[in-house]
């Protein structure tokens, strides 16, 4: 305490006696050594006329020569900006840590969608699942392919994946036999699937849910890997010869009068700052629209347009499409024999399922135990931590000055050129347009670096706005038990190729989250004896 009290009456004492002549520059020499800005040689040891300085001239003798005015003005710019990322990085590491987690998150929904339809296939028919395997593998290649940002249509590898199964659903459940199908017959039923149609309206419906569920998770991330770029532009911003003029005038002009401890009054600081940070405040406006849509984006990701659920539910879909196949085999048949004639068989058996069950189900009892929240969950939180930096651009140089660089409230304080008690100069707002006739700083044009930043907030923000995404629509899908249809809540048109209804074959709990995972026991799957 006596600490403290001593230093503020240094303080009031070197404010009091105004930026005369400084009586030695001991304090001057300490500092400068302290800061580590240059050479001590290069520092007078007597007040001294400063005729060669360009920035902090006085009338009086000075502590400061042109080449500690140059290291000076260096330093006051690395300040400003270390300032700047230090007030950020609360919110950087908000961003960057969540869309990590998410991006994680994405990877091991997908990783346990695919162990399930592996599954399910083992449990169906164990010598059609190797087979199968590998067009479950490539699909969900594809579905982390889009959701990481890969320029593919999830209407091309959605067709592609039940292009690739029909011939093994062919050789094993819709014409079942010794051996296998040619390579070359199995062309065939592959490029006559779409015509044939064995699985009904289903690949339509999984174009349908797929897209309505994997896009608003691309864009989500690509909006939170943006914000993440947003700071780091703001990090670096370049700062104009006029501010940097401003910033060495501010912090260390009173240096050179032996005034070290001196602060600036708070609406000279303001205008040093809002003058500054006049470019980075521009982008207060997009920032705060970019948070609204990420929020609005994040609470109609529910229901068909959740990827928790879309992702965890695939494969009752495809138990639906098998079962589709083996009811109509007849026609099935008929109709392949008409385009591919009847079937080419070669002297070779699939191999049986590989697959280890155990092991996969008990990553699910693991990752669901784990995982108390739902991706939902997850978001709601993100977002309401998010929304507290809302105006974070718009409040940035009232923040800076107000808790790290400006004088307190009834202090003596620098105003550029004396310590007094106020500063007296009008205090301009924040953004380019306010700056006209601020008496600190000279703002001209704009900046093409922030200019770019905004257009790209733009961009996602249209994204994140897209007609594409639910907005008006609440999806509430669940079943209403075995061999009955699914009930449906839903605001707005919906058919079968919403994917609202379903076969009601079987007990598969249709509505799925990753915490429901090790509850959910599989009782519609078939030997391939009962097929």
């Amino acid at each position: 305490m006596a600490g403290k009290g001593l230093g503020l009456v240094v303080l009031l004492l070197l404010a009091a006696r105004g930026a005369g002549e400084p009586r030695g520059c001991e304090a001057v020499r300490k500092v400068f050594q302290l800061r580590q800005l240059g050479p001590l040689r290069g520092v007078p040891d007597s007040p001294r006329a400063g005729v060669d300085l360009q920035v902090c001239t006085s009338k009086n003798p000075t502590c400061c020569n042109k080449k500690m005015e140059e290291r000076y003005q260096t330093a006051a710019k690395q300040d400003i900006q270390q300032v700047i990322q230090t007030s950020s990085a609360t919110l950087k590491f908000l961003i960057s840590r969540n869309a990590a987690a998410f991006q994680e998150t994405f990877e091991t929904l997908i990783r346990l969608a695919e162990n399930y339809t592996s599954t399910l296939f083992c449990n169906a028919c164990r010598n059609m699942a190797a087979e199968a395997a590998t067009r479950i593998q490539e699909f969900f290649t594809d579905v982390g392919l889009f959701i990481f940002g890969t320029d593919i249509s999830t209407e091309e590898f959605v067709n592609r994946f039940f292009d690739n199964l029909f011939p093994v659903v062919y050789n094993h459940i819709i014409n079942p036999g010794q051996t296998d199908i040619s390579l070359e017959y199995a062309e065939c039923l592959r490029m006559a699937r779409r015509d044939i149609r064995p699985f009904g309206n289903i690949p339509k419906k999984v174009i349908g849910q797929m897209g309505r569920s994997l896009l608003p998770s691309r864009t989500f991330l690509q909006a939170l890997n943006l914000g993440i770029e947003v700071i780091n532009t703001t990090d670096h911003l370049h700062f104009s010869k006029d501010c940097g003029r401003a910033l060495l005038r501010m912090q260390y002009c009173p240096h050179c009068q032996g005034l070290t401890l001196s602060k600036p009054c708070m609406g000279y600081c303001l205008n040093v700052i809002r003058g500054c940070l006049a470019y980075m405040a521009e982008v207060d406006l997009h920032w705060q629209a970019y948070i609204q849509s990420l929020e609005e984006l994040s609470s109609a990701m529910r229901g068909t347009y959740d990827i928790e659920h879309v992702l965890l539910n695939f494969h009752s879909v495809v138990n639906d499409a098998l079962i589709q196949a083996r009811v109509h085999r007849p026609e099935l048949s008929e109709q392949v024999n008409k385009v591919c004639g009847p079937p080419v068989r070669k002297p070779a058996q699939s191999p049986s399922c590989s697959f280890d069950q155990n092991k996969d189900n008990e990553g699910l009892k693991m990752f669901s135990r784990d995982s108390e929240e739902t991706l939902a969950n997850r978001r709601k939180e993100f977002i309401s931590h998010l929304r507290l930096y809302r105006a974070f651009y718009g409040g940035l140089a009232d923040q800076l000055c107000g808790n790290e660089l400006a004088a307190a409230d009834g202090l003596p304080c620098w105003n550029g050129e004396d310590v007094v008690r106020s500063y007296t100069l009008r205090v301009v707002g924040s953004g380019i347009k306010a700056q006209f006739g601020n008496p600190e700083v000279k703002v001209k044009g704009t900046d093409p670096v922030i200019n770019q930043i905004i257009d790209k907030l733009k961009h996602i923000i249209q994204l994140l706005q897209s007609r594409s995404f639910p907005k008006y629509y609440n999806w509430d899908l669940r079943q209403t038990g075995s061999g009955g249809s699914l009930d449906e809540e839903i605001s707005g048109d919906c058919d079968d190729e919403d994917g609202c209804g379903g076969s009601g074959i079987g007990e598969v709990k249709r509505v799925m989250k990753i915490t429901d995972f090790y509850f959910i026991c599989i009782k519609n799957v078939y030997s391939c004896i009962t097929w």
